[in-house]
């Protein structure tokens, strides 16, 4: 997916031009790194002209990260419910949900970045929203994870897919285009390792009950760690 919901691909509105340009900046120099001048002239209108179309750059960077969990957590969702009418099997389910979260690890690289760094940044109100949405998307990952590999406690399972998280969203960290393959190539590679991973936690799950957890750590549907 990019970076900003588009009305077609090649004509996104100003507010999306905004919106991804902000993004882009936020990530590569921080949010107050960016003055609203230099996102303006980033998309050919002066700093003030931004009014038009938000209050400011916490509205920006409310709207980006709430925004891509939304995004994450209705893809996800329209994924298992289009896979369950049509009947498809629980793996086809899960390679659905790998695929739309590489989209996202490639795609939408800053708003890793941004959501790495800037999250505390929002207001209560945004940060929870970010985090609600968050615990609904891995809880579509957690019912597909189980489905495939049932052996799996659902305690295991969260652990394994907030692990394949990571695994996906370290894309941001490479020091460049340079330095990944061709797209096709590289989603191909991700979305082996993704299932490697997840068949590895299935496969090696005991049958009894197990502690996957050490003193003093937990993650519960509660406190789930960031999706991003």
């Amino acid at each position: 997916m990019d970076c900003m919901t588009t009305e077609t691909a090649a004509a996104p509105t100003r507010r999306e031009q905004i919106l991804r340009e902000a993004a882009r900046l936020f990530a590569e120099r921080g949010f107050h790194g960016v003055g609203v001048d230099e996102i303006g002239a980033a998309v050919g209108i002066s700093g003030p002209g931004l009014y038009r179309h938000f209050a400011g750059k916490d509205a920006m960077l409310a709207e980006l990260l709430v925004g891509i969990s939304k995004r994450l957590h209705e893809g996800g969702r329209t994924r298992t419910e289009e896979s369950a009418a049509a009947g498809l099997a629980p793996e086809a389910t899960l390679d659905a949900l790998i695929s739309g979260h590489i989209d996202f690890a490639l795609d939408d690289r800053p708003l890793i970045t941004l959501h790495d760094r800037e999250l505390d940044r929002l207001r209560e109100a945004d940060r929870r929203q970010v985090r609600k949405l968050q615990r609904q998307y891995v809880e579509l990952w957690v019912s597909a994870v189980r489905d495939v590999y049932p052996r799996l406690t659902e305690l295991e399972a969260r652990v394994s897919v907030h692990t394949v998280f990571g695994l996906l969203n370290s894309t941001p960290h490479l020091s460049g285009p340079a330095s990944l393959p061709d797209r096709t190539t590289t989603a191909a590679l991700l979305h082996r390792l993704a299932r490697g991973a997840l068949t590895a936690a299935g496969e090696g799950a005991r049958t009894g009950p197990d502690v996957v957890h050490g003193p003093g750590w937990t993650l519960d549907s509660a406190e789930d760690r960031p999706v991003t």
